[in-house]
């Protein structure tokens, strides 16, 4: 059995901070010209908050704020996968699964959200992140 220690403020601002960092490649995505998946994933802010999860992981291990750094590495990465499978599905269909794929990555920009509002609340409550 692990114990679980609380984490200092300042950890808790930093994970606050990588969220915001999410939330704006999201609302760039939603009121620019890039979409939601492509600005999530390459839009500065995103990449600033993945490396900024790596930079503290160690500091958050042991704490309930752990949870909140994999459920936000996890959300970055796992959204990479399936847009790189559309990717290759689009090209083993020659072009033709364009018009299929907007749908799975639609549903992927919707994830996305989901997370990043999901995880957010969470952490404003205190409360770590499962599944």
């Amino acid at each position: 059995m692990s114990i679980i220690t609380q984490p200092n403020e300042s950890l808790v601002r930093w994970t606050h901070l990588i969220y915001v960092l999410h939330a704006a490649s999201l609302v760039i995505g939603i009121i620019g010209t890039a979409t939601v998946v492509g600005a999530f994933l390459f839009g500065w802010p995103s990449i600033i908050a993945v490396i900024l999860n790596y930079v503290k992981r160690g500091d958050v291990r042991g704490t309930w704020l752990e949870s909140h750094f994999r459920w936000q590495i996890r959300t970055f990465w796992f959204g990479l996968l399936w847009v790189v499978l559309c990717g290759l599905f689009i090209v083993a269909t020659l072009g033709i699964g364009l018009l299929i794929a907007w749908i799975p990555l639609g549903v992927v920009g919707i994830w996305f959200i989901y997370r990043i509002l999901r995880g957010w609340l969470a952490l404003r409550e205190s409360r770590p992140m499962y599944a």
